[in-house]
């Protein structure tokens, strides 16, 4: 296993900035991804790291080693590519043999070695096959075992699901998981699915217009966004534009442009770091739909607990294990979602009234 670190990497393309600034470090046997939308950088750094790009400034390091101006070939990593890039006219055997011939591997080893990575990637007697007589599935793990067979010190995946369907994709995603842990080898992982993101990754790295964004656990990007970006960007969230009105007993008190009535607190070890909370203050607070829990409708009890909202429902989807609203207070939209058996779904007209627990909410400044 080997640690990864990029040291203020950057990349330009003629008077287009690509990366800038990145610095991180991935430890060795972790699963690491970068994660942004379309156009962020995030193939860009990937392809740096596997040496198809050298970086404008900056340093790339495997372990203690520079590698940032050293050819792919020499840089010992395994790639699957988003069209995994098999050889058509090969079959199975061979395309996942062909970095072995290339490194010149005797045949008896390198038979051992494909027969190996073909029952690890459950290939087993698919050798003699041609590519297309497979499916994109059995495709995907054949570009998987070719990366894997020449045992190489980093493995990086560049979108490898975006071309197989939900199902497969998420058989495979655990697949995926699998060897990476079985093997213990340090992968870096590229996609613009969050969701693929959040089960797979020991950290994520998300990126947006070539700028690191935020570094961290699924749990961490998800529970404490940096900013509105992140925050938006990652799951579904109710994004409010606010003023603090007052600070107290650790809690801060919100008063909202869209309803001068309502009041809202929230804890203040919530705040992001760049989040200056101070009375007169103009924040931004992220409420996660799930986060939210259906008040009293009894008045009475409803007005006994704090950060109650009222509004009327705009749409509601029943999907089995949730049920989802749209809501409607004034003219601005609240996402919830209620989890669980036994809910009473309410229809498009009828009023909610809920309640938002004051730990749920976020400052981004």
């Amino acid at each position: 296993m080997i640690d990864v670190t990029l040291e203020h990497v950057s990349k330009q393309f003629g008077s287009v900035k690509g990366v800038e600034g990145i610095d991180i470090h991935i430890k060795p046997g972790e699963f690491f991804t970068f994660l942004g939308p379309s156009g962020c950088g995030k193939t860009t750094t990937l392809r740096m790291i596997a040496g198809f790009y050298y970086p404008s400034g900056g340093r790339i390091l495997f372990g203690r080693d520079n590698v940032t101006t050293l050819p792919p070939n020499k840089r010992n990593t395994g790639m699957v590519f988003q069209n995994y890039a098999l050889f058509p006219h090969m079959t199975v055997f061979e395309n996942i043999a062909f970095g072995l011939q290339v490194r010149k591997v005797p045949k008896p080893e390198l038979i051992q070695k494909v027969e190996r990575i073909q029952k690890l990637v459950h290939l087993e007697g698919y050798g003699s096959r041609r590519i297309d007589q497979l499916s994109g599935g059995q495709q995907q793990r054949v570009a998987l075992a070719r990366a894997l067979v020449i045992e190489p010190n980093i493995l990086l995946l560049d979108e490898p699901l975006s071309n197989l369907d939900a199902k497969l994709r998420e058989e495979t995603r655990l697949e995926i998981k699998r060897l990476q842990m079985e093997l213990g080898i340090t992968t870096i992982y590229v996609t613009h699915d969050q969701a693929e993101a959040m089960a797979m990754s020991d950290r994520i790295m998300v990126m947006q217009g070539g700028i690191v964004q935020q570094i961290g656990s699924p749990e961490e990007i998800y529970h404490r966004p940096v900013n509105r970006f992140v925050a938006s960007f990652i799951g579904e969230s109710n994004l409010w534009q606010g003023t603090v009105v007052a600070l107290e007993d650790g809690e801060a008190v919100l008063r909202f442009d869209f309803a001068p009535e309502l009041r809202l607190r929230g804890l203040i070890h919530n705040a992001a770091s760049a989040c200056k909370l101070e009375k007169g203050a103009s924040v931004t607070v992220s409420i996660r739909p799930e986060a939210i829990v259906e008040a009293s409708t009894k008045q009475d009890e409803a007005a006994s607990l704090t950060n109650t909202v009222q509004g009327k429902v705009t749409i509601s989807e029943f999907t089995g294990v949730s049920v989802n609203y749209l809501v409607h207070i004034g003219d601005t939209p609240l996402k919830a979602m209620f989890v669980g058996i036994g809910h009473h779904v309410r229809q498009r007209g009828e009023e909610i009234v809920f309640h938002i627990p004051k730990e749920s909410i976020y400052f981004l400044g």
